[in-house]
């Protein structure tokens, strides 16, 4: 606990640390009313359903508490790692706010229909402010535990669970018919992308944390 204590005072004394942490709040912050507004826009211009190979050939499944709970999980996991390893605070929210603001202006441009053979979603009240169901490509439930994959690639427990949790959380939108397959298989390619381009606009975030 000391040792916790200790890594923590080390870098929350650090000026430029919490001024980037204060930054990477906001841009995360803003990102996600961003994306709330990319959703609904979406979602209300959703047009008819398409064909998909996978989809087609497999029955629907309930994924809910994948889908739902397994999200909330995750998000409480990311926040544990991070106060375990607080020097990956600044680039880790700003990465994820660079994954959102992406995934928002993508939603909005191709407006397909959900799969007509989905079950309902049991959406409880605080996840009914971030799903919408006109959100498609690509699937944010695949790419971001891929992300932290990426960001954490040096930590072999971290990675391999990260990338683990992205593989099931992409099998478990499609068993469920919640996203089409292209929405799962893009999400491992875009997300390297703006890893990398991350890596470029947060440079000296991306170099802290290489120093300690």
């Amino acid at each position: 606990m000391n040792h916790l204590i200790q890594k923590h005072k080390i870098h929350w004394t650090h000026k430029p640390f919490l001024f980037s942490v204060i930054l990477g709040s906001l841009l995360l912050t803003v990102s996600l009313g961003i994306d709330y507004n990319a959703a609904m826009y979406a979602t209300r211009n959703a047009g008819p359903a398409v064909t998909d190979i996978f989809l087609d050939n497999v029955p629907v499944m309930d994924v809910d508490i994948i889908f739902i709970d397994g999200a909330l999980l995750f998000a409480l996991i990311v926040a544990a790692v991070l106060l375990y390893y607080p020097k990956f605070i600044p680039f880790v929210l700003k990465s994820a706010a660079l994954f959102i603001i992406v995934r928002s202006f993508s939603i909005t441009l191709t407006h397909i229909g959900l799969s007509p053979q989905q079950l309902p979603v049991d959406i409880n009240r605080f996840a009914r402010v971030f799903l919408f169901g006109g959100d498609l490509f690509f699937s944010g439930h695949t790419g971001l535990p891929y992300l932290m994959a990426l960001i954490f690639w040096n930590h072999k427990f971290l990675r391999n669970f990260f990338i683990f949790a992205s593989v099931v959380a992409g099998f478990s939108v499609l068993l469920g018919h919640l996203h089409y397959s292209i929405d799962v298989f893009a999400a491992f390619f875009i997300t390297y992308g703006i890893f990398h381009i991350a890596i470029r606009l947060f440079k000296k975030d991306y170099e802290y944390l290489l120093k300690f």
